[in-house]
């Protein structure tokens, strides 16, 4: 799957690293700031898609982990930053118990979730599949850890909308939401170009074609 289900049943329709409240996401998150996604595409290495053979989840490290030494994971940490009217278990100052998803980046819609509704997944961009095949099988586990736990590399989503993405590129999948596709789009080349995940010809192209259609798109 390219992502976790939340245990907790929960981006920001504008995308790019910022809450539904304007803020600015974790400073430094950012796959390569400055220029267009564009022309970023072009400084992607084309490769064939290697074997699958070998992905287990457990490779990229135990899921949510604290990378950002703040006490709690990484799923907290995207929820609180992509929903509103968050509420957090009693007594829990991490686990997000409610909140709202204004403008789901995949569907356009309004979610309220509530923890272990089912309704919101969090989703890697960039699914860790896909990494795997396109350069991951070869990281050490401290960079696998890393990309799994990156800001940039997650949003907060529609669930079934996230289940019908699965594992698949931007050549195999896009976002329901036509507004949101320049900025899904830009996002994952912003991370692949991070962390040095190459594409196929098809994922390339595929890219061109999205971004074509909104050459001035930063790249996140």
């Amino acid at each position: 799957m390219a992502a976790a289900v939340l245990a907790v049943s929960g981006c920001d329709a504008r995308g790019g690293d910022a809450d539904a409240g304007g803020r600015d996401a974790t400073p430094g998150s950012g796959g390569g700031r400055g220029g267009t996604a564009l022309a970023a595409v072009e400084t992607l290495t084309v490769k064939g898609r290697a074997p699958r053979t070998g992905y287990e989840r457990e490779k990229f490290g135990r899921a949510w982990a604290d990378t950002d030494g703040n006490g709690c994971g990484t799923r907290e940490d995207i929820l609180v930053r992509d929903a509103t009217g968050v509420r957090r278990k009693d007594g829990d100052r991490c686990k997000v118990a409610s909140g709202v998803i204004a403008a789901d980046p995949y569907t356009g819609k309004r979610i309220a979730f509530r923890r272990g509704d089912g309704k919101v997944d969090v989703d890697h961009v960039v699914a860790l599949s896909d990494a795997w095949q396109k350069g991951a099988h070869r990281w050490d586990a401290g960079k696998r850890l890393r990309f799994a736990n990156d800001p940039l590399n997650l949003l907060a989503v529609d669930a079934s909308a996230n289940r019908r993405k699965g594992d698949g590129d931007t050549a195999t999948w896009l976002p329901p939401s036509r507004e949101y596709r320049c900025r899904y789009v830009a996002r994952q080349v912003a991370v692949k170009k991070k962390y040095g995940v190459w594409v196929t010809s098809a994922e390339r192209d595929a890219m061109r074609r999205v971004l074509t259609g909104c050459p001035s798109e930063p790249l996140p």
